[in-house]
């Protein structure tokens, strides 16, 4: 991006620092591929694209919740294999998703990306017509591959093809529309699940996924990284997700199993993969995590507040939807319109935080951000048995959606401009990655760590007085978050501003930078 292209929806003040300029990279005429310009028809395509595909895992991230519970009782699933279609998917998508930008630099950013639309509309399919719980939790793993090849390309693909100064407005117009596909995910998963059914949660990626492949092929240049080089780390991405896919196994049938061998085994087993994991990433040439870069003491400072701030955020939107159903008694469609406020927070507000952030640095931003988000969680327990919307739940979303404005976007900024810009990229991918496995362990363990039982949830008064110990736990791990960032966070030496940072209102990780990731 030039120097002197504005950032979408910026105000009068004082100019915000350039963002880097990567043009050396993904500049007009690399790859044979012309730089497309914003304004065009092409242009239009291209951002059409990549909305589609990042639209798509964004949905899909927010809708399965809202219909966990319809899921349980059509399928005769008990509490675990609910974790596990949700874990399913997170545990495939943070093992890979550093090899999936990778993998579009070095054979090509629209190929990869389409065949992850591909592969995310297939196992989509897979999951709508599951007959148990076994398979859609087969399928939803699938899922997450796709997911991984998709989510990093469909940032790439803007960065990638659109002329320099057209970039910061496509960024800009992307997390905008992005944004309002997480916020209304919950209310569209409401309105398929008390409709058509929960299957439809699934099957609507169908026709998204039709209509984005059909455009990419048309419209979207390939374009590809002619650095790139190396190979690629398959077995350090095996390593690490077979350690958290052990260690979350052990979490989520302990309830179930004790400590019965079906339990210490994949513990142990979870351990000792994930030293193997550390081991294999100090001795290959090309890992795909660079131990050396948590050297840097802000970068791993960051990855810290990440993973307590990300795992109360996942625990938080895995059991809220569970108690609004199971315990208030409402239908999914009022479940998931219930959750909208946080989101919509974050779209309207998050461009004005992270310039306020920029002024007065990350610190305060990242100390009291997590703090109103456990102020928001504590006031969640006033929803049980007969809650009044305005009254019990409302005020509790417009703490923690304000939280989160104030949160996400300098954590990401942070994480940018503690490391040097060449590595923005992979260290935005670690930080994605970390924040995600934080939330599958999250949804692994905190359901063990209230006491609840394989069918709790359709006991609403035994569910209800360990959500409240959830709810407790989520915001002790907030507020351990918040107290980290102010004994460790400083103002970074380099200042970055990314409007996908601004402007991103997912709810399961921050955004990914695409540099090198």
């Amino acid at each position: 991006m030039s120097d002197s292209a504005p950032e979408p929806g910026r105000g009068p003040g004082p100019e915000p620092p350039p963002v880097r300029d990567t043009s050396a990279r993904y500049g007009p005429g690399a790859d044979g591929a012309p730089a497309v310009r914003l304004g065009t028809a092409k242009g239009r395509a291209v951002l059409l694209t990549a909305v589609l595909g990042s639209g798509m895992a964004m949905l899909d991230s927010t809708v399965v919740n809202v219909a966990l519970p319809h899921i349980g009782r059509d399928l005769g699933a008990g509490l675990a294999a609910l974790q596990w279609t949700v874990n399913a998917y997170m545990l495939t998508l943070a093992g890979l998703i550093l090899l999936g930008g990778s993998l579009g630099d070095r054979y090509g950013r629209r190929r990869v990306f389409v065949t992850g639309v591909v592969w995310f509309a297939l196992a989509s399919l897979l999951c709508g017509v599951a007959p148990d719980a076994g398979v859609l939790i087969a399928a939803r793993a699938l899922q997450g591959v796709g997911g991984a090849l998709l989510t990093p390309g469909s940032l790439a693909l803007i960065q990638s093809v659109f002329h320099p100064d057209d970039r910061a407005g496509a960024v800009g117009a992307w997390s905008g529309l992005g944004g309002v596909a997480s916020a209304i995910g919950p209310f569209v998963g409401g309105w398929l699940v008390d409709g058509p059914g929960w299957r439809w949660v699934f099957l609507i990626n169908l026709p998204l996924a039709v209509l984005c492949v059909l455009v990419a092929q048309r419209h979207v240049p390939e374009t590809s990284d002619p650095a790139a080089h190396g190979r690629f780390d398959a077995l350090g991405a095996a390593l690490g997700a077979l350690a958290l896919g052990a260690v979350t196994y052990a979490l989520i049938a302990a309830p179930g199993k004790g400590g019965s061998p079906w339990v210490v085994v994949p513990a142990v087993a979870g351990v000792l993969l994930g030293v193997a994991f550390l081991y294999v990433e100090r001795r290959r040439t090309d890992p795909m995590l660079p131990p050396g870069i948590f050297s840097v003491r802000q970068f791993s400072a960051i990855n810290i507040v990440t993973v307590f701030v990300y795992a109360a955020f996942s625990g938080f939107f895995f059991l809220a939807v569970l108690q609004l159903q199971v315990v208030v008694g409402w239908s999914a469609l009022a479940a998931g319109t219930a959750l909208l406020p946080t989101t919509v927070l974050m779209l309207l507000l998050s461009a004005r935080s992270g310039r306020i952030a920029q002024r007065i640095g990350p610190r305060v931003p990242l100390t009291l951000g997590p703090l109103l988000c456990a102020v928001g969680l504590l006031l969640m327990t006033r929803a049980g048995a007969g809650a009044v919307y305005w009254r019990d739940v409302l005020p509790a979303l417009l703490v923690l959606g304000l939280g989160m404005v104030v949160l996400v976007a300098p954590l990401t900024s942070t994480v940018l401009a503690s490391v040097d810009v060449s590595r923005a990229g992979l260290a935005s991918g670690i930080n994605n990655a970390a924040a995600r496995a934080a939330g599958l362990i999250a949804v692994a363990a905190l359901p063990l760590a209230a006491g609840m039982e394989a069918d709790i949830y359709r006991d609403p008064a035994a569910f209800s007085a360990t959500f409240d110990k959830a709810m407790l736990m989520c915001a002790g791990a907030l507020v351990v978050g918040a107290l980290l960032a102010w004994a460790t966070v400083r103002a970074p030496e380099r200042r970055v501003c990314h409007p996908e940072c601004e402007y991103h209102c997912g709810i399961s990780a921050p955004p990914l930078d695409p540099g090198d990731a």
